[in-house]
């Protein structure tokens, strides 16, 4: 290739490497990061809520004793722990492209069907 075209080709945003590169490739990894943060949340929260049920059928039969504000707290910072692991994963995603839209954008719609 000479220069002239390689010029060409780096200048003309509805090229089909430029678009792949900077808008495709950025929104399919966004779309799989989100696709399985989704898969990952449903998962813990089954798991999660299975635990919480079980604690109540022990408590329910006089096993154990539970302590709501210490079940409360326990539910808080999960919580507040999957918000940081999401606001790292878009930073992280931001990072991606020079703005970073198409990667979160692709997250969003993986999140979505996930």
């Amino acid at each position: 290739m000479n220069e002239s075209h390689t010029q060409n080709l780096s200048s003309d945003i509805f090229s089909t490497p430029f678009l792949l590169a900077n808008v495709g490739a950025p929104f399919l990894i966004g779309m799989a990061t989100g696709y399985f943060a989704k898969k990952m949340l449903k998962t813990a929260l089954f798991f999660g809520g299975a635990i919480v049920v079980l604690l109540f059928v022990a408590e329910s039969q006089g096993i154990i004793t539970i302590n709501s504000m210490a079940l409360q707290d326990a539910a808080s910072s999960t919580a507040e722990m999957a918000k940081d692991s999401s606001d790292f994963l878009l930073a992280r995603l931001g990072v991606i492209t020079g703005r970073g839209v198409s990667a979160v954008g692709g997250f969003y719609a993986g999140f979505k069907l996930g």
